[in-house]
C-alpha cells in the first residue's frame, strides 16, 4: 500500500455505505408507487463482474451505464464492465451515455440491423420501445439492392405482427470501414434518441474482443444504446 494511504481506506469504505445506502433510499422511494414488484439485490463478496452477470441471468433488460474514466464514482468499476456482462449474461441492456445529449427517449428509434442472431436479440428486446415510438430508421449493414431490400420487409413484417405501428423509414448503409462512426452520424442526422444493435465480439488469443461498431458506440456514444449478444 502507498504511504499515506492507509487511512483513506475506511473513509473510502464509508463512502461506499453512503452511496449504497442513498441508492437503497431511491429504490425503496421508487418502489413503493411501482406498478410491478421490485426486487433489490446487491454484491457482497463476489467478484464485480461474475457477480452482476450471474443476477442479471433473471432478468429481462439491464440499464447500465457508459464507463466514464473521469469520474471519481467509478474506481472500483473495470473499463470493460459493460462489454464483459453483456457477453457472460447473454442478457440485452440498455446502455446510457454519461453525457446527457438527447431531451427525449424513445420516440424516433433507429436500427442497426444485420441478420444475425445478435440484432434478432436486440430488435426483440427493444419490441416495448418500438410499440410506442414515433418514428423508426433502419439501416441495414453491409448490403445492397435486392437482398437489403428482401431484409428490410421481412423486418418490418416481424415488426407489424408484434404491433408496432409507427413508419420504418429506410437509409443507406453505414461505412462498413467506420461502422460505428456511421451509426453514430446517422443518428446524429435523423435525430434518433435510441439506438437498437447486436453487440459483437470475437476471440483471439483466449481474449474477447469487441467488435468495431460495438467499440466505438460504448466508447463514443451520444445517445442510448439497446444492445444484445
Amino acid at each position: 500500500m502507498v504511504e499515506g494511504t492507509a487511512e483513506l481506506v475506511p473513509m473510502l469504505q464509508q463512502l461506499d455505505i453512503d452511496y449504497r445506502d442513498n441508492a437503497k433510499r431511491l429504490f425503496d422511494r421508487s418502489a413503493s408507487t411501482a406498478m410491478q414488484p421490485c426486487l433489490w439485490r446487491e454484491l457482497r463478496d463476489e467478484p464485480v463482474i461474475p457477480g452482476v452477470a450471474s443476477h442479471a441471468l433473471c432478468a429481462d433488460l439491464l440499464v447500465l451505464g457508459q464507463h466514464d474514466a473521469a469520474d471519481p464514482m467509478t474506481v472500483g468499476v473495470p473499463p470493460d464492465f459493460v462489454p464483459s456482462v453483456l457477453l457472460n449474461s447473454g442478457r440485452p441492456a440498455l446502455v446510457l451515455p454519461y453525457v446527457d445529449t438527447c431531451a427525449t427517449f424513445g420516440q424516433d428509434i433507429l436500427i442497426a440491423w444485420k441478420p444475425t442472431r445478435e440484432s434478432a436479440h436486440a430488435v426483440s428486446a427493444a419490441i416495448p420501445f418500438l410499440q410506442r415510438t414515433k418514428r423508426i430508421h433502419l439501416t441495414i449493414a453491409e448490403e445492397q439492392g435486392a437482398i437489403a431490400e428482401h431484409d428490410a420487409d421481412a423486418l418490418e413484417d416481424f415488426l407489424r405482427l408484434h404491433g408496432v405501428q409507427a413508419p420504418l423509414l429506410r437509409h443507406s448503409s453505414v461505412p462498413s470501414e467506420a461502422p460505428g462512426e456511421g451509426l453514430l452520424s446517422l443518428a446524429a442526422d435523423v435525430g434518433a434518441d435510441l439506438l437498437v444493435m447486436g453487440c459483437y465480439s470475437h476471440s483471439r488469443a483466449r481474449e474477447r474482443v469487441l467488435g468495431g461498431a460495438s467499440r466505438t458506440l460504448l466508447t463514443s456514444m451520444t445517445l442510448p444504446v439497446l444492445m444484445a449478444h
